[in-house]
């Protein structure tokens, strides 16, 4: 999900979209897709909306970004540029535009064409990187035969707090003043069940409201707890944080 402002982030997010917000020489996007890469999964499908022409002038001149090039300026043939070392992801990425002002649960809507005939599918923000196990994850969520899986972490509490019973998630409080226990980590799965009443056609359908609490009513929302790293980019503290990290050579979510 790469459509919100960022507006906690607003001295960079009012130049780029906060996806784009650049972690070391790549922007957080990468790190995150980096994160489900490395565990196999290399089809990817971006919600764009607020500066989505940012993020799809990124991936159309990927290797641009991505490796040191030369520029022969005496020249005007494709051979003018030359590019040292090729990037090298085996990813398939899908740009759609979900609209500029819809919320989290209209814009997985809005894409729900691109899935193909996919039964299962994963989704999660984008501002937000871990050392998820994204195989333990996903072998978690076909194991309870539920629609749907989170991933519980306990981060500080600013987030959507959740309780959890025998993994399955009782309760969902979007925002709550901090009282401990797990919070919403995002590393969605989902099955294609979702789209049957789940999410209706409204741009103003957030997730984390109605979506969430009608699969909690029909007990068809359970939890994968997640007791390793977990870290948003929601503020320009923790924006440095995950810089100083990642420049340390030992950031927690980098498994490739």
């Amino acid at each position: 999900m790469c459509g919100g402002r960022g507006t906690r982030l607003r001295e960079v997010s009012d130049i780029v979209p906060k996806p784009m917000v650049h972690v070391g020489h790549m922007p957080i996007l990468w790190h995150i897709m980096k994160i489900y890469s490395c565990h196999g999964l290399h089809d990817f499908v971006l919600l764009l909306g607020y500066k989505g022409e940012v993020i799809r002038e990124f991936f159309l001149n990927f290797a641009m970004h991505a490796t040191d090039v030369t520029v022969d300026l005496s020249r005007t043939d494709p051979g003018r540029l030359t590019f040292h070392g090729t990037p090298n992801e085996p990813w398939k990425v899908t740009l759609v535009d979900t609209g500029e002002s819809a919320l989290t649960g209209a814009r997985i809507r809005n894409a729900r064409h691109f899935l193909d005939d996919a039964e299962t599918f994963m989704v999660t923000y984008g501002d937000g990187v871990g050392d998820i196990d994204i195989a333990r994850l996903l072998k978690f969520h076909q194991s309870h035969g539920r629609i749907a899986t989170l991933t519980a972490v306990r981060p500080p509490g600013r987030f959507g707090e959740l309780e959890v019973h025998d993994c399955a998630v009782e309760s969902f409080a979007e925002k709550p003043q901090v009282t401990g226990g797990y919070i919403n980590g995002g590393f969605f799965v989902f099955n294609r069940a979702l789209f049957d009443g789940y999410l209706p056609a409204r741009d103003d359908l957030m997730l984390e409201r109605e979506p969430l609490e009608q699969l909690i009513a029909d007990k068809q929302l359970m939890a994968f707890a997640h007791d390793g790293f977990w870290q948003p980019m929601d503020t320009p503290r923790e924006h440095q944080l995950l810089n100083d990290l990642w420049a340390s050579g030992k950031a927690p979510w980098k498994r490739w």
